[in-house]
């Protein structure tokens, strides 16, 4: 696709966005997944406690997640993270973890609703059969991000290990921060991957949403760098306007950033696709002989 082609379909994206109510969709998206936050790890709390006998895998967890954040917004919400992780609770494993999961998937679902609108598609599942699959893609999350976090708490041991063999990898540590980042990365792309090609109705070739989701991690990138040195110059009005809610309202502003962009990004690969539709190529190609 050319420049100018491009250019166009960003332009037809905003304005499908605008009309598609993107802006209530992500003010939607970002109060479902900070609310789907916490019950998440909640829920790798008690996996970890129950299946592999440690609760600081929950910590890790929360910082793969909180990596690609900015420094100002993921600093406040980790501290309250780590607070709701190391409190003990004795109905974990019974009647807490059931509503954990449940409000955990709530979040996925208001993805699914953000893409369909963006896709313009009509959900004709059963809300049943798209609540149990909500559900699984969040054990399947959970299992997944415990089994990176316990790779990186082992790494280190491994590391320190080989190192007495082979001294020579005493000036490598920064790979451990570098690596750090590729999995948060790495798993961002396969969750914008995952949403984009099997959430929403329907089903879409890996081309038809590959420039979409370059240009949501592009954007977030941009995004974050901007709202991080925003927050380091302007923070304190958060607290002014906002007081002891102003750690809960920048992640909400900051969340609310990042699911217009999501959407965007849906809304992208849209108007990517009806620009293939019309091309004068594909026209002649359909035109009855």
């Amino acid at each position: 696709m050319g420049i100018l082609r491009f250019g166009r379909a960003a332009l037809n994206a905003y304005y499908r966005f605008n009309a598609n109510d993107g802006w209530a969709l992500a003010s939607h998206i970002a109060l479902s997944a900070l609310m789907a936050l916490f019950p998440f790890l909640i829920l790798v709390t008690a996996l970890a406690a129950s299946v592999l006998g440690s609760k600081e895998l929950a910590d890790e967890v929360a910082r793969i997640l909180l990596e690609t954040w900015p420094r100002e917004v993921a600093g406040p919400i980790a501290s309250e993270i780590h607070n709701v992780l190391t409190t003990t609770r004795g109905d974990i494993l019974t009647i807490g973890v059931a509503f954990a999961i449940y409000f955990a998937s709530s979040g996925i679902e208001s993805l699914r609703i953000g893409l369909n609108r963006a896709y313009g598609l009509t959900e004709t599942r059963h809300w049943l059969l798209l609540r149990i699959e909500s559900i699984l893609y969040v054990l399947i999350a959970a299992v997944a991000l415990l089994a990176l976090a316990f790779l990186i708490v082992l790494a280190p041991l491994i590391f320190a290990t080989a190192r007495k063999f082979m001294p020579w990898l005493e000036g490598l540590e920064w790979i451990f921060t570098v690596a750090r980042y590729g999995i948060a990365s790495f798993a961002l792309i396969v969750a914008l991957v995952v949403a984009h090609k099997w959430l929403a109705a329907g089903r879409r070739r890996f081309r038809d949403i590959l420039i979409g989701i370059l240009a949501t991690l592009v954007l977030w990138l941009a995004g974050g760098m901007v709202f991080g040195a925003y927050l380091a110059e302007f923070a304190s009005s958060y607290v002014t306007y906002y007081a002891g809610l102003a750690s809960v309202m920048t992640a909400l502003v900051f969340l609310y950033l990042t699911a217009s962009i999501f959407v965007y990004g849906g809304e992208l690969n849209a108007a990517i696709s009806d620009l293939r539709r019309t091309a004068p190529g594909r026209r002649e190609a359909q035109a009855p002989s």
